[in-house]
């Protein structure tokens, strides 16, 4: 089937919208989830707020996912083929050329929706037009559907900007957005994996991000997800994403200082272990970005300190395995770092009591 120009998907919406023109276009792409997606579409249609299109786009699939699609003939799903399998990055910029509403809510299609997940984010959205970007929490299911954890995300713009230093701050199964954002930036598809931390990364720089205090999604965990298949090629592209926003910074840094900032948030107790000095370069590296940013003006400093803060005491934490829980504790007390922490507590309750 020959793919829509991006020109093309224009002109075909300009003539569409006038008959119909939803508020949210649910965005859905699909790739051999016969299993999973007839309760990602059923989660959708559930919702509580109704002015929605539910575009799917399937990514070459070759098992029974589309027969599992086509036995729903609600009038506002909207089923398109691309070509041959293309990747998310390829299939996220085709959603967003041919989605019709001023809001794109992102739905895997191996999770669900919360039932009032549409209403939630729309009605936060439009009291908030500052905010271009709206995530939330999210419940980790396994592949029966059982809770496994919370994913807990920080709410407030200047927070969650600067954890983009250290991790995505959206879970991209929640998230909704300002299309016309979206459409400004695109995906990168040079980025096979990660496209949404890097946009996430990039947008930061143009446009305010949040997240809400609510649990919008249930994401399932079983072998099959891209994230538990492509670790080596997940770590590489956060390298390439931290090197651009280090270099940015305008702070100096080698190979190790690169691949040690890229592992700070993701350290074993092995790995503690193995590496005895790593808590003395932790401690003068987030002091270095610190003073890089007093000079850049990138990051809020109270929202880079609160951050810095919470690395810190988990770093501490994480070390205690090795140097001792004494020990360990000593060292987050004495260092200056640890005056960071208290800020995120009040700027994170007072966002979400006003959004």
């Amino acid at each position: 089937m020959e793919l829509i120009s991006r020109n093309g998907a224009a002109h075909l919406k300009s003539k569409v919208e006038m008959l119909y023109s939803p508020k949210v276009t649910v965005f859905m792409p699909v790739y051999n989830r016969a299993a999973f997606v007839a309760n990602a579409i059923e989660s959708v249609l559930a919702q509580n707020f109704d002015d929605f299109e539910l575009l799917i786009i399937d990514d070459g699939s070759t098992d029974d996912s589309m027969a599992v699609v086509g036995r729903y003939e609600d009038p506002r799903i909207r089923v398109e083929h691309n070509d041959r399998n293309r990747g998310i990055p390829f299939t996220r910029n085709r959603g967003l050329d041919l989605a019709w509403g001023e809001y794109i809510a992102l739905l895997d299609s191996d999770d669900r929706m919360a039932p009032r997940r549409l209403a939630r984010q729309v009605a936060y959205l439009d009291r908030n037009p500052q905010i271009a970007t709206l995530g939330g929490w999210v419940t980790k299911v396994n592949s029966k559907g059982r809770s496994v954890r919370n994913l807990i995300k920080p709410l407030h713009p200047d927070e969650l900007k600067a954890w983009l230093l250290f991790r995505c701050c959206h879970a991209n199964t929640s998230l909704m957005a300002r299309t016309a954002a979206l459409r400004d930036l695109r995906y990168d598809e040079d980025f096979a994996v990660s496209s949404d931390f890097e946009l996430s990364v990039r947008l930061s720089e143009k446009y305010q991000a949040a997240n809400m205090a609510r649990r919008l999604t249930l994401m399932r965990e079983h072998g099959g997800r891209i994230t538990n298949s492509s670790g080596t090629k997940v770590q590489t592209a956060k390298v390439r994403i931290a090197e651009r926003q280090l270099t940015a910074l305008g702070v100096s840094f080698d190979e190790e200082d690169l691949a040690r900032h890229c592992r700070l948030m993701r350290m074993k107790g092995k790995e503690w272990r193995d590496h005895p000095t790593f808590l003395d370069w932790a401690e003068g590296w987030l002091e270095r970005l610190q003073q890089a940013n007093a000079r850049a003006g990138i990051y809020s400093q109270r929202a880079l300190a609160s951050v810095f803060g919470q690395v810190w005491f988990y770093s501490c934490l994480h070390a205690s395995g090795t140097i001792g829980r004494r020990k360990a504790l000593s060292r987050f007390a004495r260092s200056p770092l640890r005056k960071g922490v208290g800020a995120s507590l009040i700027d994170n309750l007072a966002f979400a009591l006003k959004g």
